[in-house]
């Protein structure tokens, strides 16, 4: 298991993880920069985490899901600082014998790590900028 908090997410490094010689199905979710929210142009998005409250939140996800399914592998990565409309933010992998574990592991992942996970983010627009509610 693999689960950061990081400057830079690296697709190809967490799916060369996630490689397992039982895995059938390798599930990634790769969360991105859109470039609107609320009605307005984004510009780019900060993130901040408090690491050690995010990581052992993470950890209970992790491992919440390799109890509900037979995981090979998983990976939960996210990233700080600041990204531009476009860039990758959050990477959600599992690999599992069959696809279906791996679908329903994956959506389960991301959904509770935007649920519970600390992490924040501030929207920058090209008239303003807000702070994002951490858990909406």
């Amino acid at each position: 298991m693999v689960i950061k908090i990081v400057t830079d997410v690296d697709l190809n490094e967490a799916y060369q993880y996630l490689q397992a010689p039982g895995a059938g199905g390798i599930d990634l979710f790769v969360g991105t920069v859109r470039d609107h929210a609320k009605g307005k142009k984004v510009v780019k998005l900060v993130f901040e985490a408090y690491a050690p409250m995010a990581l052992k939140e993470m950890q209970k996800i992790a491992e919440a899901a390799q109890q509900q399914w037979p995981l090979e592998k998983l990976v939960m990565l996210h990233a700080v600082g600041e990204k531009l409309v476009g860039e990758p933010v959050v990477i959600i992998g599992v690999a599992s014998a069959h696809r279906d574990a791996a679908f329903s592991a994956c959506r389960f992942l991301i959904d509770e790590l935007k649920k519970t996970v600390p992490i924040w983010k501030k929207e920058f627009y090209e008239d303003n900028s807000v702070w994002v509610n951490a858990h909406p």
